[in-house]
């Protein structure tokens, strides 16, 4: 239960410190910094929030496969032990 709420903890710190990280590569700054010149500063959010889609992607499905690969680890793992609490009784009762 201590792990869940560090997770949970990190994953909170995490998430309110996105907001300031909203960055651009340099060719996204100059196509930016071009159009804004122009007066059109839609471009410059589009951006952003398309880098910051491109980057969390990636990380969503990782953890994705993670939980989805601890859950299946922690329900064979309680087979095994029903398992071996049973040849136990079974062993016992020779």
């Amino acid at each position: 239960m201590k792990r869940w709420k560090s997770l949970v903890a990190f994953g909170v710190v995490f998430l309110l410190t996105v907001a300031n990280t909203f960055a651009q590569c340099a060719m996204c700054r100059g196509t930016v910094e071009s159009t804004m010149s122009n007066g059109r500063n839609q471009v410059a959010v589009g951006l952003n929030t398309g880098i910051i889609y491109l980057l969390a992607t990636p990380y969503l499905l990782v953890a994705i496969v993670i939980f989805l690969w601890i859950r299946t680890s922690r329900k064979e793992h309680v087979k095994r032990l029903a398992i071996a609490s049973r040849v136990r009784g079974a062993l016992s009762q020779m």
